[in-house]
């Protein structure tokens, strides 16, 4: 059993930052591989970027790709989600993921999520 903790959303203008946290419970967060994916109002939930579980290998959405650095700290048990030259098309609710298998994209295929934690960017 995985529990996940979001943290750091916020209001922030275009072409601003925010790094997220997502803090992870239990004895087993070295073996599962991380994800992040987001909601906008009215849309669907769509994958953001994945990390594996040693951190190695990372993957990202086209949208994000060259903006957004995942990353983890196994010794902390949290998983980061550095986001750079924010855009408003990134607003959404941000959740963190947890999944045996890496580089999933389908958010059906996760076992574990957390509450969610609201990014805004204004124009």
């Amino acid at each position: 059993q995985v529990q996940l903790v979001e943290s750091g959303g916020g209001l922030v203008q275009a072409g601003g930052s925010l790094r997220l946290s997502c803090a992870a419970s239990g004895r087993t967060f070295s073996s599962y591989a991380m994800a992040w994916f987001r909601q906008a109002p009215g849309k669907e939930r769509a994958f953001v970027a994945v990390i594996d579980s040693s951190g190695g290998g990372t993957y990202y959405a086209d949208s994000v790709k060259g903006r957004f650095t995942i990353s983890r700290d196994n010794a902390k048990n949290t998983v980061y989600l550095q986001m750079n030259s924010l855009e408003p098309e990134d607003t959404a609710v941000y959740y963190c993921a947890a999944d045996r298998v890496y580089a999933r994209i389908v958010p059906g295929r996760y076992d574990y999520w957390g509450q969610g934690t609201q990014v805004t960017v204004s124009s």
